[in-house]
């Protein structure tokens, strides 16, 4: 999304880390007994009759998920009125049905349920009616739910998201946004991240209602074209690239010039292809996604983005490990020290979604084989060779197997350890030509880095023990050494197939795991099936 006015305005928000990790500094502080001062009651307004929340609920059933926390806040209120008084509906009452009118700006897929019914009652009259009152605190729940609650954590472990965010009571936080409605407008509810998808969304959103753009089509006989071919062809890439904003402006030449070299690398960069500034089948391909599934992808990592805890952006230091687009990122007080290429898991042996607390590092390890590749490749393997260990440096160790140290070793030279159940680390690889493809899925689930030396030097960097000349030997020695760092560096590993960058760039990537589709299915269900 480069070069769009948009853009120029986001980049002064922008702080602290890449993608998920850009997290406010603040969240709401809610407590189970939260004092505030409050409204008082009108007088005038009696309290209304408990039975009334359940032929509430008879009637409108789609809102029953939210009757227990309904009935919670009216507990606490005495049953008195909270979006009203005796002359009508409160400020806050016209706070709420504001954001409840542009949720779709959040990335809810749903629809709000009843709407038409609650429009139709909301403009007939603006007198206290206590099916509005109860409308108003199921639609606080139905926003609360969706925009920062997200799906519940059992469903994202089901689809493989292991990363914890501490669970807020929305009845409590109700107190404050009563007594300060303004809040519900503030950005400090979610992470950063969250909100600046939500600015690329009012953009895609915007594009979409101008009509979108073309598909373009693919000659049989199509080739790859390079700087200085021309091509009626290229008029289409031209106005496609001007869409997005990664090309300035339409030039309207048919030849591949400078200029759309340019927009073309920028194209690449934010789908995470190799930046050859060739247009190639696969790079048109990606351009004929249509602006709806970019919005749908948007509204996606929204959701994701919601499971994610703001405490995060707290740590002084961090790594973050982005499975779709292969990247490693090692945060130190807010910049960036290190960006790396990764390897992850296959779709077989899926790296997990989790975090860690990273407390060793281990020079020239041994690679101690887990139980199923011993049984799935191992032991085979010897059935056919019995030379098959020596070959590949491999021992018996304690009735298991295990590979020794050295360049031969499949997680090369040095491995960083965040212990886990999950058995996951960070390590080097012999297989460095594996880092050149765009597509990186190869390992057993643990993540190889294309710059393992820089990341030791980066993590013992005010360490005096370590020099760079020191971790080079303790790398090349042979000889298994654990290093306890002097402070545990949290490790985040997640799975995000769009975000903004630090340059106010919309990112895409494949979709790897396929996981994309199955999360659109539960943001678009409805709650009551």
């Amino acid at each position: 999304m480069k070069n769009k006015k948009w853009v120029i305005s986001l980049i002064g928000v922008l702080f602290c880390s890449s993608f998920f990790f850009i997290e406010c500094k603040e969240k709401p502080k809610v407590v189970a007994n939260y004092e505030m001062k409050l409204d008082q009651p009108d007088p005038e307004l009696k309290p209304f009759d408990s039975l009334s929340l359940e032929s509430f609920f008879q009637k409108y059933p789609d809102l029953k998920p939210y009757q227990n926390d309904v009935l919670a806040v009216y507990r606490k209120q005495r049953f008195n009125y909270l979006w009203h008084d005796s002359k009508g509906r409160k400020e806050t009452a016209e706070v709420l049905y504001n954001r409840i009118n542009s949720i779709s700006a959040d990335g809810i897929m749903q629809k709000v349920p009843y709407k038409e019914v609650f429009d139709a009652m909301l403009h007939k009259s603006s007198v206290t009616n206590l099916e509005n009152e109860l409308f108003l605190t199921s639609y606080y729940f139905f926003y609360t739910s969706k925009v920062l609650g997200g799906i519940d954590q059992k469903k994202r472990e089901e689809m493989g998201w292991y990363l914890k965010r501490e669970s807020t009571s929305y009845v409590n936080y109700l107190d404050t946004l009563l007594a300060n409605p303004g809040l519900v407008n503030k950005e400090t509810q979610l992470n950063k991240q969250y909100y600046l998808l939500k600015v690329g969304l009012e953009y895609y959103q915007k594009v979409a209602k101008q009509g979108g753009w073309d598909s373009i089509q693919i000659p049989k006989d199509f080739k790859s074209l390079r700087l200085k071919d021309s091509s009626a062809f290229i008029l289409n890439i031209r106005k496609r690239l001007v869409l997005t904003g990664d090309l300035k402006k339409d030039s309207g030449s048919i030849i591949f010039d400078e200029n759309l070299a340019s927009g073309v690398l920028n194209f690449q960069k934010r789908h995470g292809f190799l930046t050859d500034k060739i247009i190639g089948r696969n790079t048109i391909e990606a351009m004929n996604v249509s602006v709806d599934d970019r919005i749908k992808t948007i509204m996606i990592n929204m959701e994701r983005c919601r499971w994610i805890s703001s405490d995060i952006s707290k740590d002084k230091e961090y790594i973050v490990v982005n499975i779709p687009a292969y990247q490693l990122i090692y945060i130190k007080n807010d910049s960036v020290a290190l960006k790396s290429d990764v390897v992850g898991g296959t779709t077989m042996h899926q790296t997990v979604i989790f975090s860690g607390k990273m407390k060793y590092i281990v020079f020239s390890p041994y690679w101690n084989i887990p139980q199923s590749i011993i049984k799935n490749e191992v032991i085979p393997g010897i059935k056919k060779n019995s030379n098959y260990l020596a070959n590949h440096n491999m021992e018996w160790n304690n009735g298991n197997v295990r590979q020794k140290p050295g360049i031969r070793n499949s997680l090369g030279l040095v491995k960083f350890i965040f212990p886990n159940s999950n058995n996951i680390y960070l390590h080097d690889t012999p297989s460095k030509s594996l880092f050149q493809r765009e597509s990186r899925a190869f390992s057993h689930g643990c993540i190889r880095v294309a710059k393992p030396k820089d990341l030791a030097e980066a993590i013992l960097a005010t360490d005096a023990n370590w020099t760079p000349e020191k971790i080079d030997q303790a790398m090349n020695k042979g000889t298994e050494k654990w290093y306890p760092l002097n402070q545990e560096i949290p490790v985040y590993i997640g799975y995000f197939t769009t975000w903004m960058d630090r340059d106010g760039n919309l990112n895409f990537y494949k979709d790897v795991y396929k996981r994309d589709a199955q999360l659109a299915a539960l943001l678009t269900e409805k709650e009551s099936e």
